[in-house]
């Protein structure tokens, strides 16, 4: 096995980059992602910046404010969302909302730039980026709405898409590892965790330099280690949960004999994940999952990753 040399960009998000000194990394990275001279001005905090022990592995937060008062949100997601797009659009929803004072006009929501490095498969499609923007074409014509000058002045933007979200997508498990661009370095980088001598990115040669296991204190790689080892658990759970557990559940559900031994076997996979995730449980969580029903089994074992507390879990 291939000896890691640096830190993986999931885990540089979560502690490094946070750094001013470092955000030339960053800035390099979005640069070549929006074709962009992009300059950071600070990372702003909020829900997905937490790093709490129980705070969500399999995806991390970062949100940060650029030059032109735009908000880019980089997310990085491991495990399979099937509603992973209603979600991005409901936290580019709440990023405008809670940026937006009471009593402003519409004309100041913020501008939001919704990132997601994506290590599952989302989609249908052959490309391994694509970027998401609203237009407004004419039924009868076919034109596409344009701003008028007055509202390019007042909006500070040349086009209607402008005023809207933007999406980037980079699935990087449908990268073929072949860089053609300074992009696909960053890609490379984001898939393999490393960073050849030729790559000529923005930002790769800071990263390079900054992000080298060897450079972190041996607390911190220590703390690096066992959040690797947590990812693997993560996945590792939730492919025996939603795979092996969710196949055999369906071929013992057919046989109606068997379904009350489906019930008690999913409720003591479920009772182990809490154990794993959340440590000792109230008597009354346990209670809660052994007297529950199928679908409410199927319901926390869905939220099992994302929720922060057993109460949140079961929505107490």
């Amino acid at each position: 096995m291939k000896h890691r040399q640096l830190i993986s960009f999931d885990w540089a998000l979560k502690r490094l980059l946070r750094n001013k000194a470092n955000f030339d990394i960053l800035e390099g990275f979005l640069g070549e992602l929006l074709r962009d001279e992009i300059h950071i001005v600070e990372i702003l905090e909020g829900e997905g910046n937490q790093e709490v022990q129980h705070d969500k592995y399999n995806r991390v937060d970062l949100k940060v404010k650029n030059g032109r008062g735009e908000l880019i949100v980089i997310e990085l997601q491991y495990e399979r969302e099937i509603d992973y797009l209603q979600r991005l659009l409901y936290g580019t929803s709440k990023v405008i909302t809670e940026h937006m004072s009471e009593g402003e006009s519409y004309s100041s929501v913020v501008k939001v730039i919704s990132v997601s490095i994506l290590y599952f498969d989302l989609g249908q499609g052959s490309d391994y980026v694509y970027r998401g923007t609203t237009t407004f074409r004419g039924l009868h014509d076919g034109d596409e709405l344009s701003l008028s000058e007055g509202q390019k002045v007042l909006f500070h933007r040349d086009s209607v898409a402008a005023v809207f979200p933007e999406y980037y997508l980079i699935r990087v498990n449908c990268f073929d590892n072949r860089a053609h661009d300074t992009l696909d370095e960053w890609i490379y980088f984001l898939k393999n965790e490393e960073i050849r001598e030729e790559f000529t990115a923005r930002g790769l040669l800071q990263a390079k330099k900054q992000l080298d296991i060897m450079k972190l204190s041996e607390s911190e790689r220590r703390a690096y280690e066992r959040y690797k080892e947590s990812l693997h658990d993560q996945a590792s759970l939730v492919e025996s949960t939603y795979g092996i557990g969710r196949l055999e559940g369906f071929k013992e559900g057919l046989q109606e004999g068997l379904q009350e031994g489906r019930q008690e076997g999913q409720a003591n996979t479920l009772l182990r994940l809490l154990h794993r995730r959340f440590n000792d449980l109230p008597a009354w969580a346990e209670e809660k999952v052994t007297r529950a029903a199928t679908n409410e089994l199927d319901l926390w074992s869905d939220r099992i990753l994302d929720a922060r507390s057993i109460e949140e879990l079961f929505d107490c």
